[in-house]
């Protein structure tokens, strides 16, 4: 647990066999979910959260509570965890498919095993889709994949498809992991990963000068490694995850022929895309284009100069104005 993360209990299904797009099948599949609420009472409407790249259900904790914009009096609020996130079905955790032995699944087989879950808890529609980064993108697909499922869409910092500049980030980062994890064998050393995830790529030189002000950059960096290493990530589901990352393009959606224009005008749902004013890690412009293709769809540009941070508890100034425009345009 960290600070600002709520301790819900952790829910899994059983889900069967899952097949991808590939044509491969992952065996056994389970999904990992938290429930803010009382999943018993079907008279509230039912949001939909999904999680980024290397992160868990906790990543929308920020805007579940009393009060907030995923208010549990309001709503029964669904966390669910990605396929690959050590969680859900993972390369580090299956024991039909272990390790390297896993499947490659893309971004919208996350989106299927999330809507496997959703019929097993016999949800046939909800009033939200919620996403940050990479759950941002997820959401998108979500619109694509299955519009009437959800009345509105909130797509934080997200790519309707990743850019070159992304997909470099994650090969740098992917690079940094193997020359990591060949140092000692059992050991892993994330200091390359998260100079280039968590400094590089997170945040902005504005925010990065902030946050090590009162220390040594290499101390900064040092102390970061340490905290990322307890949280227990195993680097080949990272991996995994990035590679659907890389691929992600909702105009490769079945029926669409790779128009990533047309695969986004047939979103229904209301939309609303958040993106701060410099991301280096999902280019702000990505998140403006997909906005002016979806026909209901919402862009607010967030006062923040935190980078792709902006869209998390780490600002919160910036987590302050997410929350009340999102109040808002469920309200609406």
């Amino acid at each position: 647990m960290q600070p600002g993360w709520i301790d819900a209990s952790h829910r899994s299904a059983l889900l069967g066999h899952l097949l991808l797009e590939s044509g491969d099948t992952i065996e056994d599949l389970y999904v990992s979910y938290v429930v803010h609420g009382d999943l018993d009472d079907r008279s509230k409407p039912v949001v939909l959260g999904l999680c980024a790249i290397g992160s868990t259900h906790h990543r929308l904790d920020f805007l579940i509570g009393k009060g907030r914009a995923l208010d549990p009096s309001l709503y029964t609020i669904i966390v669910v965890d990605a396929l690959g996130n050590g969680l859900s079905s993972s390369p580090s955790s299956s024991v039909t498919q272990p390790r390297d032995e896993f499947p490659r699944f893309t971004i919208r087989d996350m989106v299927h095993s999330q809507k496997l879950l959703m019929e097993h808890m016999q949800i046939d529609n909800v009033h939200a889709v919620v996403g940050a980064s990479m759950g941002g993108m997820q959401a998108l697909q979500w619109g694509v994949s299955f519009p009437d499922f959800m009345s509105h869409i909130i797509a934080l910092v997200p790519m309707a498809k990743t850019a070159p500049w992304a997909q470099a980030v994650n090969e740098a980062a992917r690079l940094a992991l193997r020359a990591g994890t060949s140092v000692e064998p059992g050991t892993v050393d994330w200091s390359g990963w998260v100079a280039i995830m968590h400094v590089l790529s997170m945040r902005t030189p504005v925010r990065f000068a902030s946050d090590c002000a009162d220390v040594a950059v290499s101390d900064w960096l040092a102390r970061r490694s340490e905290w990322w290493a307890d949280q227990q990530l195993d680097p080949l589901d990272w991996i995994y995850q990035s590679w659907a990352y890389d691929a992600h393009d909702v105009g490769t959606t079945t029926g669409f022929a790779g128009d990533t224009e047309r695969a986004l005008a047939a979103i229904r749902a209301k939309t609303l895309i958040a993106v701060p004013k410099i991301d280096l890690y999902n280019p702000v412009d990505a998140g403006i284009w997909a906005a002016r293709h979806i026909e209901n769809c919402r862009l607010v540009q967030l006062a923040s100069g935190s980078g792709h941070l902006a869209a998390s508890e780490a600002d919160q100034d910036a987590a302050g104005q997410i929350d009340r425009e999102i109040q808002i345009f469920l309200e609406r």
